[in-house]
């Protein structure tokens, strides 16, 4: 374990003295926030989203690539220096999924910048094109879960392990677009997103260690660690965003490490805030749809937070503490399971 949290030491030194100058790279490509009119996925424009995020204009993004190296390095290197067992197939899932999603997030990040969409031939996606993909490289990890690493069971307090069989696969397939999305979604606010992650990490970190799951746990120390000196950077007034590229990319880290642990329960309530965030967003666009109306004022959550009056850093922390809450109710139910 002393091993295990010198790594997120090590990971939140080298992130921390990494992060300044590549906050000036981001600068010097123009990777900022441009002045844009949002959209939802029936693009419709969101003004109410636009009125209280304009401000942040000129705000570089793109955190998640320096995140995404600095974790994928530094995990790689700790399993050679520290001798661990690695199954291939298990450090598959674990880097395919933190780095595909990360890259069809940084594609995202590079459309806001190209203003010639005809430079670049697949900037045309759309919304459900994109997500299509997600599901296609979701299909992908869940496969190499089920076929290569056996996974097919759920465990559920008080009926013990559930087995899918075939079916975990479009299950976890689920779970990993699900949260890739909640994730997103819940990057609205400085420090919200990455806040509420660090939180759930140190939850999922005790539960590796309790499982002794080693390859898993230095994962999730150096994402720990990385995360943690992107948040000193990240809260209001934020000095740089994670971009989409680390949304996407965190957003399935924390899915896959809950499908990895086998503690689906658990993963819901420990990322309780997240799944409030996305299905405050999924009522809304349901009642467009079917009901060709607005079920609520506006949505995300701290979106309509934020338009009764409630400050950002106001909503930030009070979110950071109900995240602590579903941690702990995680927890539990993943101990005395």
């Amino acid at each position: 374990m002393a091993q295990i949290l010198g790594l997120a030491i090590l990971s939140f030194f080298i992130t921390g003295i990494l992060l300044i100058p590549f906050i000036d790279f981001l600068y010097k490509i123009k990777l900022r926030r441009q002045i844009q009119e949002t959209r939802d996925m029936f693009n419709k424009r969101t003004p109410v989203f636009d009125k209280f995020n304009n401000w942040k204009v000129g705000t570089p993004f793109g955190g998640g690539i320096l995140i995404i190296l600095v974790v994928s390095i530094i995990a790689l290197w700790a399993y050679g220096l520290l001798n661990i067992e690695v199954k291939p197939w298990e450090a598959f899932a674990i880097f395919f999924t933190f780095i595909s999603f990360g890259l069809l997030g940084l594609y995202d990040d590079a459309k806001k910048i190209i203003r010639d969409k005809s430079k670049a031939v697949f900037f045309g996606l759309r919304f459900r094109h994109k997500f299509i993909i997600q599901w296609i490289l979701a299909l992908i990890i869940a496969s190499v879960l089920y076929f290569q690493l056996g996974y097919d069971f759920i465990f559920i307090k008080g009926f013990g392990l559930a087995f899918l069989g075939f079916l975990y696969i479009p299950f976890a397939a689920f779970v990993i677009v699900s949260f890739v999305n909640a994730f997103n979604i819940a990057d609205g606010l400085d420090g919200l997103a990455s806040g509420l992650l660090l939180i759930c990490l140190v939850a999922f970190l005790a539960i590796t260690s309790n499982q002794l799951n080693t390859t898993l746990g230095i994962f999730i120390a150096v994402l720990m660690g990385s995360i943690t000196a992107f948040l000193y950077f990240n809260v209001y007034k934020a000095r740089i965003w994670l971009g989409d590229v680390g949304a996407l990319s965190l957003g399935a880290a924390l899915a896959i490490i809950g499908l990895m642990t086998g503690k689906i329960i658990a993963l819901a309530l420990i990322g309780g805030v997240f799944i409030l965030e996305i299905a405050s967003s999924l009522i809304q666009i349901l009642g467009k749809k079917f009901l060709g109306k607005k079920i609520l004022p506006v949505a995300p959550l701290h979106l309509w937070l934020l338009r009764l009056g409630w400050d950002e850093p106001k909503i930030v922390m009070r979110a950071w503490l109900a995240g602590f809450f579903f941690a702990v109710l995680g927890l539990y139910f993943a101990f005395v399971g």
